[in-house]
Protein backbone atom coordinates (compact mmCIF):
# COMPACT_ATOMS: atom_id res chain seq x y z
CA UNK A 1 0.00 0.00 0.00
CA UNK A 2 2.81 2.40 0.87
CA UNK A 3 4.62 1.56 -2.38
CA UNK A 4 1.44 2.22 -4.34
CA UNK A 5 1.10 5.65 -2.69
CA UNK A 6 4.77 6.46 -3.36
CA UNK A 7 4.41 5.38 -6.96
CA UNK A 8 1.34 7.58 -7.38
CA UNK A 9 3.15 10.55 -5.79
CA UNK A 10 6.12 9.93 -8.08
CA UNK A 11 3.96 10.11 -11.21
CA UNK A 12 2.14 13.19 -9.94
CA UNK A 13 5.52 14.86 -9.38
CA UNK A 14 6.72 13.87 -12.88
CA UNK A 15 3.52 15.24 -14.42
CA UNK A 16 3.93 18.48 -12.49
CA UNK A 17 7.52 18.87 -13.63
CA UNK A 18 6.52 18.18 -17.23
CA UNK A 19 3.76 20.78 -17.15
CA UNK A 20 6.07 23.32 -15.50
CA UNK A 21 8.82 22.66 -18.05
CA UNK A 22 6.39 23.36 -20.90
CA UNK A 23 5.49 26.74 -19.43
CA UNK A 24 8.69 28.41 -20.51
CA UNK A 25 7.43 31.96 -21.06
CA UNK A 26 5.04 34.25 -19.17
CA UNK A 27 1.51 34.09 -20.60
CA UNK A 28 1.45 37.69 -21.86
CA UNK A 29 4.93 37.54 -23.44
CA UNK A 30 5.69 36.92 -27.10
CA UNK A 31 9.16 35.84 -28.25
CA UNK A 32 10.83 38.16 -30.74
CA UNK A 33 10.63 37.14 -34.41
CA UNK A 34 12.05 37.05 -36.94
CA UNK A 35 15.11 36.32 -34.78
CA UNK A 36 18.63 36.08 -36.21
CA UNK A 37 20.75 33.95 -33.90
CA UNK A 38 24.06 34.97 -35.50
CA UNK A 39 23.37 38.65 -34.77
CA UNK A 40 22.61 37.81 -31.12
CA UNK A 41 25.94 36.05 -30.58
CA UNK A 42 28.76 37.75 -28.70
CA UNK A 43 29.10 39.59 -25.42
CA UNK A 44 26.22 41.28 -23.62
CA UNK A 45 26.36 43.38 -20.45
CA UNK A 46 23.64 42.85 -17.92
CA UNK A 47 22.09 46.25 -17.25
CA UNK A 48 19.29 45.14 -14.94
CA UNK A 49 17.83 41.90 -13.57
CA UNK A 50 15.51 40.41 -11.04
CA UNK A 51 17.80 39.08 -8.36
CA UNK A 52 17.90 35.36 -7.69
CA UNK A 53 20.29 33.07 -5.86
CA UNK A 54 22.60 32.31 -8.81
CA UNK A 55 23.37 35.99 -9.38
CA UNK A 56 23.18 37.19 -5.80
CA UNK A 57 25.84 39.81 -4.95
CA UNK A 58 27.11 40.00 -8.54
CA UNK A 59 28.07 43.13 -10.44
CA UNK A 60 29.99 43.53 -13.69
CA UNK A 61 27.84 40.71 -15.03
CA UNK A 62 28.06 39.63 -18.64
CA UNK A 63 26.67 36.89 -20.84
CA UNK A 64 28.63 35.66 -23.83
CA UNK A 65 26.96 33.51 -26.49
CA UNK A 66 28.55 31.45 -29.26
CA UNK A 67 27.23 28.82 -31.64
CA UNK A 68 28.48 25.31 -30.99
CA UNK A 69 29.25 22.82 -33.78
CA UNK A 70 25.93 21.03 -33.20
CA UNK A 71 23.95 24.29 -33.59
CA UNK A 72 23.23 24.74 -29.88
CA UNK A 73 24.38 27.90 -28.13
CA UNK A 74 27.20 27.99 -25.59
CA UNK A 75 26.39 30.39 -22.76
CA UNK A 76 29.02 31.85 -20.44
CA UNK A 77 27.63 33.98 -17.62
CA UNK A 78 30.22 35.86 -15.59
CA UNK A 79 30.10 38.32 -12.73
CA UNK A 80 32.09 39.73 -9.85
CA UNK A 81 30.86 38.76 -6.39
CA UNK A 82 31.49 41.96 -4.44
CA UNK A 83 30.94 40.20 -1.09
CA UNK A 84 33.32 37.28 -1.68
CA UNK A 85 35.61 39.50 -3.79
CA UNK A 86 35.97 36.94 -6.58
CA UNK A 87 34.81 36.31 -10.11
CA UNK A 88 32.11 33.69 -10.68
CA UNK A 89 31.36 31.95 -13.95
CA UNK A 90 28.71 29.51 -15.14
CA UNK A 91 28.79 27.71 -18.48
CA UNK A 92 25.60 26.38 -20.01
CA UNK A 93 23.81 25.44 -23.19
CA UNK A 94 20.80 26.99 -24.89
CA UNK A 95 18.57 25.40 -27.52
CA UNK A 96 15.61 26.61 -29.49
CA UNK A 97 12.30 25.28 -28.19
CA UNK A 98 10.84 25.33 -31.70
CA UNK A 99 11.71 27.38 -34.78
CA UNK A 100 15.18 28.92 -35.01
CA UNK A 101 13.72 32.24 -36.17
CA UNK A 102 11.70 32.68 -32.97
CA UNK A 103 13.64 33.83 -29.88
CA UNK A 104 12.11 31.19 -27.60
CA UNK A 105 14.95 29.14 -26.17
CA UNK A 106 15.60 26.93 -23.21
CA UNK A 107 18.85 27.17 -21.27
CA UNK A 108 20.57 24.80 -18.88
CA UNK A 109 23.47 25.20 -16.49
CA UNK A 110 22.63 22.00 -14.60
CA UNK A 111 22.57 18.93 -16.82
CA UNK A 112 19.14 17.94 -18.04
CA UNK A 113 17.27 20.79 -16.29
CA UNK A 114 16.22 23.58 -18.66
CA UNK A 115 14.44 26.87 -18.11
CA UNK A 116 12.92 29.39 -20.46
CA UNK A 117 15.04 32.10 -22.08
CA UNK A 118 12.92 34.36 -24.26
CA UNK A 119 14.06 37.49 -26.03
CA UNK A 120 10.88 39.57 -26.04
CA UNK A 121 12.27 42.87 -27.36
CA UNK A 122 15.30 43.97 -29.36
CA UNK A 123 16.39 47.50 -30.21
CA UNK A 124 19.20 49.11 -32.17
CA UNK A 125 19.90 46.22 -34.54
CA UNK A 126 20.69 43.74 -31.75
CA UNK A 127 22.35 46.28 -29.45
CA UNK A 128 19.78 46.03 -26.63
CA UNK A 129 17.65 43.09 -25.50
CA UNK A 130 14.85 42.45 -23.04
CA UNK A 131 14.84 38.82 -21.90
CA UNK A 132 11.98 37.11 -20.10
CA UNK A 133 12.48 33.92 -18.17
CA UNK A 134 10.05 31.07 -17.76
CA UNK A 135 7.74 33.20 -15.61
CA UNK A 136 7.53 36.69 -14.12
CA UNK A 137 10.23 35.91 -11.54
CA UNK A 138 13.01 36.20 -14.14
CA UNK A 139 13.82 39.27 -16.21
CA UNK A 140 16.98 40.74 -17.73
CA UNK A 141 17.85 43.90 -19.64
CA UNK A 142 21.01 43.46 -21.74
CA UNK A 143 23.19 45.81 -23.76
CA UNK A 144 26.27 45.49 -25.96
CA UNK A 145 27.81 48.25 -23.81
CA UNK A 146 27.66 48.99 -20.09
CA UNK A 147 24.94 51.60 -20.56
CA UNK A 148 21.46 51.89 -21.99
CA UNK A 149 19.81 54.93 -23.65
CA UNK A 150 16.89 56.33 -21.66
CA UNK A 151 14.53 55.82 -24.62
CA UNK A 152 15.33 52.08 -24.74
CA UNK A 153 15.08 51.80 -20.95
CA UNK A 154 11.63 53.42 -21.02
CA UNK A 155 10.43 51.16 -23.84
CA UNK A 156 11.73 47.97 -22.19
CA UNK A 157 10.16 48.90 -18.85
CA UNK A 158 6.82 49.46 -20.60
CA UNK A 159 7.04 46.11 -22.41
CA UNK A 160 7.95 44.32 -19.17
CA UNK A 161 5.09 45.97 -17.29
CA UNK A 162 2.64 45.03 -20.04
CA UNK A 163 3.77 41.40 -19.73
CA UNK A 164 3.09 41.50 -16.00
CA UNK A 165 6.49 42.16 -14.46
CA UNK A 166 6.84 44.33 -11.36
CA UNK A 167 9.74 46.41 -12.66
CA UNK A 168 10.31 47.99 -9.24
CA UNK A 169 12.06 44.68 -8.40
CA UNK A 170 14.81 45.29 -10.95
CA UNK A 171 18.36 45.53 -9.69
CA UNK A 172 20.43 47.93 -11.78
CA UNK A 173 23.81 46.33 -12.24
CA UNK A 174 27.01 48.28 -11.60
CA UNK A 175 29.85 48.00 -14.08
CA UNK A 176 33.24 49.38 -13.26
CA UNK A 177 36.52 48.81 -11.52
CA UNK A 178 36.86 45.68 -9.40
CA UNK A 179 38.59 46.09 -6.06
Amino acid sequence: MIMKKLSKLYWIAILGLTITACQSIPKAATPYHPFELEKYMGKWYEIARFDFKFEENLNNTTATYSIKENGDVKVINRGYNYVEKEWEEAVGTAKFRDSSNVAALKVSFFGPFYSGYNVVALEGDYQYALVAGKDTDYLWILSRTTSLPDSVKTKFLEVATDIGYDTSRLIWVEHGEVE
